[in-house]
């Protein structure tokens, strides 16, 4: 099985509803957006998928949630905009952007320290 992963970055802001802590204020982060597509095959040319394409599809994708107030999103404003839920976000509806390749991760840091990783076994589940 093969794995492709890219990255990119947005920076946006949020507050979380019903959060005891600083975090219920409007505050921002620099979110560092990785999604992993797997593949048990490659294509024609040894490839199981462009990266410069899938970084051009993740990048215009991204564009939706960057420099926004994430609270003011339709999928936030019944989702809490919590870094899980970031990564639900992308999950969800980036899978779209790059059929038929497989999206089966999605990992979201909010700092250099702090990640969650969203999966398609997660998906199956929800």
């Amino acid at each position: 099985m093969f794995e492709l992963s890219v990255t990119d970055t947005i920076a946006s802001a949020h507050f979380l509803r019903g959060y005891e802590g600083h975090c219920k204020n409007l505050h921002g982060h620099t979110w560092k957006v990785e999604v992993m597509i797997s593949s048990p095959q490659l294509d024609e040319i040894g490839m199981v998928a462009d990266f410069k394409i899938i970084k051009s599809k993740l990048k215009n994708f991204l564009k939706t949630i960057d420099h926004v107030c994430l609270n003011d999103l339709d999928f936030f404003k019944e989702n809490n905009p919590t870094t899980e839920n970031i990564a639900r976000y992308v999950y969800k509806y980036f899978a779209g952007e790059i059929a038929p390749l497989k999206l089966d991760k999605v990992r979201v840091w909010e700092s250099q320290t702090s990640s969650i990783v969203y999966a398609a076994s997660t998906e199956n589940r929800d």
